[in-house]
């Protein structure tokens, strides 16, 4: 069964959801016009990232009820969409999300879980954690949505492995960060082997949108790749600008890389669960 991706590594203009949202809606024409079947769009796409007090005023919910995500819902008519965005609840507190939305219905949600508050990161101070990581079923299969820093642990991407997600789309807005050898940043280069090494691993698809373009001193380096489940390259988008990155799969790779490579047969859930529980165990008796 074929599908065809489309990664929208674009720029954004910091803390003007109307503006990002028109060209949410440009690309997603466009996106279709390409044959496109799903559009993913990057972390905090249409808000801008270094939001810091402007966090609680571009808030919006991921609702039909909403007027900004109204369009949105009614663009996933003929297209699936992955948009990022701050998500409020009903006890006002904000979350980095990204939610996905297929024929005028959300079908997931995704709050990060890890808000780095480090470096160049200043997260923590504005956003909530995000205290779940579920798969769930697409008209295209079972997926599963993290942001970012999610994806630097080893345990989020493990999670939806095992909770039958067959294809992990991961959004991020990197900033470069060091120099290397390559013509990329090194940030990129480490990026792109962690993509690859989960891929390999866990024989699943691996699809990153990453943001394009600068913002407050920072530079997203784009970059934009889609990984197979042998951890072949499929797509790479160009560096340090706005694309429209399109790649087709097959999802009957899926069936091929696992015959091929039974991982995920073999995956002994109930043994990690167990060593698990042993060392919880021993840390709150050291603790004590």
């Amino acid at each position: 069964m074929p599908l065809t991706l489309a990664l929208a590594q674009i720029n954004t203009h910091l803390g003007d959801v109307g503006a990002n949202l028109e060209k949410h809606l440009s690309l997603v024409i466009e996106a279709q016009s390409m044959g496109a079947d799903l559009i993913v769009f990057p972390e905090l796409s249409l808000t801008g990232y270094v939001l810091q007090d402007l966090v609680s005023s571009v808030a919006i919910r991921p609702s039909a009820e909403d007027p900004q995500f109204r369009h949105l819902l009614e663009a996933s008519d003929n297209i699936d969409l992955v948009v990022g965005f701050v998500d409020e609840d009903s006890r006002h507190r904000f979350f980095i999300a990204s939610a996905y939305l297929s024929r005028g219905r959300v079908l997931h949600v995704h709050h990060k879980v890890y808000l780095p508050t480090y470096g160049l990161f200043d997260e923590g101070r504005f956003f909530a954690w995000g205290d779940n990581i579920r798969a769930f079923d697409t008209r295209f299969g079972r997926m599963g949505i993290l942001i970012c820093e999610d994806f630097w642990h080893a345990s989020p991407p493990y999670l939806l492995w095992l909770d039958g997600a067959d294809m992990l789309l991961f959004t991020s807005a990197s900033p470069g960060r060091g120099l290397s050898e390559a013509p990329s940043l090194e940030s990129a280069r480490w990026v792109e082997r962690i993509n690859q090494a989960y891929a390999s691993l866990f024989t699943t698809f691996v699809v990153h949108s990453n943001r394009a373009g600068y913002e407050d001193g920072l530079n997203f380096w784009g970059g934009s790749t889609v990984f197979d489940p042998d951890g072949k390259l499929m797509v790479k988008g160009p560096y340090h600008q706005e694309d429209l990155v399109l790649s087709e799969i097959d999802l009957n790779h899926l069936h091929r890389a696992r015959t091929r490579l039974p991982l995920l047969r073999d995956e002994r859930t109930a043994l990690v669960m167990r060593e698990l529980n042993r060392i919880i165990l021993a840390g709150e008796q050291v603790n004590r």
